[in-house]
This record gives C-alpha cells, sequence and structure tokens, in this order.
C-alpha cells in the first residue's frame, strides 16, 4: 500500500534529522552562514576551564609569544588581555635585549617573557589527574640588582606554595630554568606564579618565560636494585633547545620532588642535566651537583638491620666547561667515601663503590661535591661532578 505524500516527507525529514543528529555527535558543528555576525568571544575568567597544552608541554601561551591585546608601553592593562593567563598588579610584557636604564633582560626561549612587579602574578588553569606528581619547568631570573624570589602555587593540590630564590644566578649569560614538583588533588588545578616581595621600583621583580608542565610516574625499587630513579630517567620537561639544564630548588621533599624518588636536601640546587647538550654517563639524564656541599640529593631506602648492602654509582664531568679536581662524597648508614674526580672538561666518568650494614629499617644514602666551581669560561656560572646510575643490592649472607 502506498504512504501518502505528505506522510512519505515526513519519513524522509525524521530519517535526515535523525542522521544530522549522530554526525553532529562525532564531528565539529558546520560554519555559521555568511550573513550570519561573527560571535563574540570574552575574555576567559580565571575559574575558566583549562585548554590544552602546546608542544613540549608549554601551557597556553606558554613561552608568551602572543602579545596581550593591550599594552600601556611594556604594561599590561587588564587581567584576561594575555591570551591564556589571568593577570593581577603591575605585569609587564617584555622583550628581549637591552633595556631603558642599562639592564639587559635575557630571554631564552622566544622573543618575550613576563615581568611581575610588586606583589603582582600570573595565573593559568590546567587540566591534571588526582593523586599524580607533577612538575612545573620555567625560566626564571632577577631583573633589578636586589634580592627577588619568584613564588610558584597551585591550588587545590597537596603541595604548600615555595619560593624560588632567583637572586642567585647559577647561569652567566642567561635566565636559569627551574622545575618545581606538586601533587594534584582535583581534575582542574590553578598554577600561579606571583612576586612575594616589595620592591622600592613597584616595577621591579623576577622575570618568567617558558611554562611547561609534564607528569611523573612513580619510580618503584626492584629486586636488583633498592634505589628508586636510579639513573634519573625519571625528571622534569627538558626543552630542546635549552643547552643550560633544569635546576632542581633545594628543600624538596620526595613526595613532591621533581625528580621522583630523590631529596633536594641542600641550600642550593642540582643541576638536571641531558645528553643533548652534556655528557651524560648512561642513558638520557643525570644530575648535576653545581654547589658544593650547598648541592646535596638524598634517598631513604628500605633495609634489614644488620644486613650488608653494596652502594655503586658513577661520577664524572658534563662537558659543559666545568675543569679542576672534582670530589664527590657519599654516605651510607655510617660510612663515608670520597671519590676524587679529575676533569679536563671532556665528559669522561669512573665508577665507585662501598659496602655498608644497615642500622635499622630505613637508611638514607646521600650524594654532594666537596668543593665549588665554576666554568672557566666565564668564572661566574656554577657548575660541578655528575652522579649517575645509583645503584644497591643486598649482598650474600
Amino acid at each position: 500500500m502506498e504512504l501518502p505524500w505528505g506522510a512519505l516527507l515526513l519519513a524522509l525529514l525524521s530519517v535526515s534529522s535523525s542522521s544530522a543528529v549522530a554526525t553532529l555527535a562525532v564531528t565539529a558543528p558546520p560554519p555559521a552562514p555568511a550573513r550570519a555576525p561573527a560571535p563574540v568571544t570574552a575574555p576567559a575568567p580565571a575559574h575558566a576551564p583549562p585548554q590544552a597544552q602546546e608542544a613540549e608541554g608549554l601551557l597556553i601561551n606558554g613561552n608568551f609569544e602572543t602579545a596581550p591585546r593591550k599594552v600601556n608601553k611594556t604594561l599590561i592593562v587588564g587581567r584576561h588581555s594575555l591570551p591564556g593567563w589571568t593577570l593581577r598588579g603591575h605585569v609587564e610584557y617584555v622583550s628581549a635585549g637591552p633595556q631603558p636604564g642599562g639592564m639587559f633582560f635575557a630571554v631564552p626561549h622566544g622573543v618575550h617573557a613576563l615581568r611581575l612587579g610588586s606583589h603582582a602574578s600570573a595565573s593559568q588553569n590546567v587540566s591534571v589527574r588526582p593523586g599524580s606528581l607533577y612538575a612545573l619547568t620555567f625560566a626564571a631570573t632577577r631583573t633589578c640588582a636586589q634580592d627577588e624570589a619568584l613564588r610558584i602555587a597551585v591550588s587545590p593540590s597537596l603541595s604548600a606554595p615555595a619560593d624560588v630564590a632567583v637572586r642567585t644566578l647559577y647561569s652567566a649569560d642567561t635566565a636559569d630554568t627551574w622545575a618545581w614538583g606538586f601533587r594534584a588533588s582535583s581534575p582542574v588545578a590553578q598554577v600561579t606564579f606571583s612576586n612575594p616581595g616589595v620592591q622600592e621600583d613597584a616595577a621591579c621583580g623576577p622575570l618568567i618565560d617558558a611554562v611547561a608542565i609534564k607528569e611523573l610516574p612513580t619510580p618503584y625499587p626492584t629486586k636488583d636494585n633498592l634505589i628508586k630513579n636510579d639513573g634519573f630517567e625519571i625528571g622534569p620537561q627538558v626543552f630542546k633547545n635549552s643547552s643550560v639544564g633544569v635546576l632542581l630548588p633545594p628543600k624538596q621533599k620526595d613526595v613532591t620532588s621533581p625528580l621522583p624518588g630523590w631529596i633536594i636536601e641542600s641550600l642550593k640546587a642540582v643541576r638536571y642535566i641531558d645528553a643533548a647538550h652534556f655528557s651524560v654517563p648512561a642513558g638520557q639524564y643525570a644530575v648535576e651537583l653545581v654547589a658544593g656541599r650547598e648541592s646535596a640529593i638524598a634517598q631513604v631506602i628500605r633495609t634489614v638491620p644488620n644486613r650488608a648492602y653494596n652502594l655503586s654509582y658513577v661520577v664524572g664531568d658534563a662537558k659543559n666547561g666545568c675543569h679542576g679536581s672534582m670530589l664527590v662524597e657519599a654516605f651510607a648508614a655510617n660510612v663515608t667515601q670520597k671519590v676524587p674526580f679529575e676533569s679536563t672538561g671532556k665528559g669522561g666518568f669512573k665508577a665507585a663503590s662501598l659496602r655498608f650494614v644497615a642500622a635499622g629499617v630505613r637508611t638514607r644514602v646521600t650524594f654532594y661535591s666537596s668543593y665549588y666551581h665554576t666554568k672557566v669560561t666565564d668564572g661566574v656560572s656554577l657548575c660541578g661532578p655528575v652522579l649517575d646510575q645509583v645503584k644497591i643490592v643486598p649482598m650474600k649472607l
């Protein structure tokens, strides 16, 4: 029996509508007709949902190469003027090179960076996994001849805010690159960089550039090695075009350290280096002890009381202009070992080992450099011996 024309037309429209709905569920909506006015996008508020990250883990406009919508000379006008970021206070959009007043701004990644004045801040929302450990990598340096600090905070998170003292310059010719670790507590976290200080000049404050984030897996000891992250292969984002390594701030606990498994327990930072720009004994990454006895890393391992263990490790130089007599000291239980290394800057290394007897169910293993070193090329940039391939195994009874 034939359908009436009206019923047939209704059936065809129903099928077409169902097909269109299915298509829209998996594809982008069609463009608006030419006569429709273009939508106006309002600036994203501070609580806006996070966006996808860019290459190398950079946050949205993490290298600040997308300019603000409104600038008064260098001062950014408007909280949401800088794409991807929410600003508070005196924030300047600066370019690399000589500045008025005789200053020189070193911008290591690209051309532009932010300068945070007194109590100024820049924040962005990012997507994270609750309970996971993350490392923020960023370039920072001071811009005035006074003490300056950069405060990093993530909210909400299981990690307290921390200050990085950018008054100490580890590299003489460029801004230092840093990493800071935090443990997420919700699917969305607000990352904030701020200047906690009050300077005589309200514009003075730290320069920040190239902000990236990286999720870090949790390392575990194995039956062949009680040390977690023994070769330092798990660590923060290292930029491909950066030749200065990544500084790991002092006083970092192992649960939030940007170098998982390890504690940065010293007063100064240690440097995380990569095989693309430095001499690394094995694998792709290692640690450079750049500030003598003020630059130490440690790890606490599980042991059996009165059981004997063997600690082995490798020391060398990073092939970065750090010459001279180096000395690495290792501590395990009540045993100390000093390993000398004569560096000629050619990237050599040597192996060392020591035997110790555990006194309890936990044993702390610590490494630091006995001497202070600077690069022979400038006499200012801090450097030191390289540590890699740390291993602890129980000795046969």
